[in-house]
């Protein structure tokens, strides 16, 4: 589940195959550092949007075979340039998700649903296509339900940091969604409780509950120890609504977290998650 600082990117622990932790953890470091330079401490948008320029040539010279990597990143680039290179991945997924780490810098309201939808489809669902990538797993099926669960874990993310991200003007929740439970932006910035609030994020936690249980199939397409791995992602998110929901969906005023005694209910629920039944033709 969660590592450190980059939320929900399982990397190189005890049930990834050996072989592909490197991969993995190449991955992971230019995830977070990117993350780290559209959003960590006080410096100005325009300094990180070029930071994140520089960032973007060098993902370009990674790409190739030959060139030198600049000085300033060489614990992302080196790593991240032999596991291009051995393993093949596609480059536009990692753009896409420097491009959403680039949004992140200038754009902190979402007008609709599609809206978050195209943002989680470059923050989040490129993480579940790269593993995959690197799992041997193909099929549009896969990718379909790897989008699923990725979006999901980033709406849950979201919707466990309300508080938080409310709190720095930044607000995912759609301007849609919260016209649709009578509610304006600025109230719900404000942290406002009520029970229109609540309703607020109980349609939420719902959105990205349905998400996950329509991705979660694909923990069973996911060979050996790298599906179960993916398990406990699912169950890890899945989890974090339930704590949403045990606080009465007030997650605008405090975030819930998961403790040492969720570990058991993930894992429990993990081992029993059973392939769907095939239901065959009555004609």
């Amino acid at each position: 589940m969660s590592i450190d600082h980059y939320e929900n990117f399982p990397v190189a622990s005890f049930l990834c195959p050996p072989p592909l932790r490197p991969a993995v953890a190449a991955i992971y470091w230019f995830a977070r550092t990117a993350d780290d330079l559209a959003d960590e401490g006080d410096v100005p948008g325009p300094v990180r949007l070029a930071n994140l320029a520089d960032y973007r040539t060098e993902l370009a010279t990674a790409c190739q075979a030959i060139g030198p990597l600049a000085p300033r990143w060489p614990h992302v680039f080196g790593p991240l340039r032999a596991t291009i290179a051995q393993h093949a991945l596609p480059q536009r997924l990692l753009t896409d998700l420097l491009s959403a780490f680039e949004q992140d810098v200038v754009k902190h309201a979402y007008a609709t649903r599609a809206e978050l939808l195209d943002y989680c489809r470059r923050s989040a669902n490129p993480v579940g296509r790269l593993l995959l990538h690197l799992y041997g797993v193909r099929g549009a099926q896969a990718l379909r339900q790897s989008d699923a669960i990725c979006t999901a874990l980033q709406l849950a993310n979201f919707w466990q940091d309300l508080s938080v991200d409310t709190a720095r003007g930044r607000l995912y929740a759609s301007a849609e969604d919260c016209a649709n439970h009578g509610l304006d932006t600025g109230g719900v910035l404000a942290r406002t409780d009520s029970p229109i609030a609540r309703a607020l994020v109980a349609d939420l936690v719902a959105w990205a509950r349905g998400l996950m249980h329509e991705g979660a199939p694909l923990v069973h397409a996911v060979p050996g120890r790298a599906g179960w791995e993916l398990r406990l992602v699912v169950q890890g998110g899945l989890r974090i609504l339930d704590k949403i929901e045990a606080i009465g969906f007030t997650s605008l005023q405090r975030r819930p977290v998961l403790r040492w005694f969720d570990a058991p209910v993930v894992l429990w629920r993990a081992l029993w998650m059973r392939p769907p039944i095939a239901h065959e033709s009555l004609a």
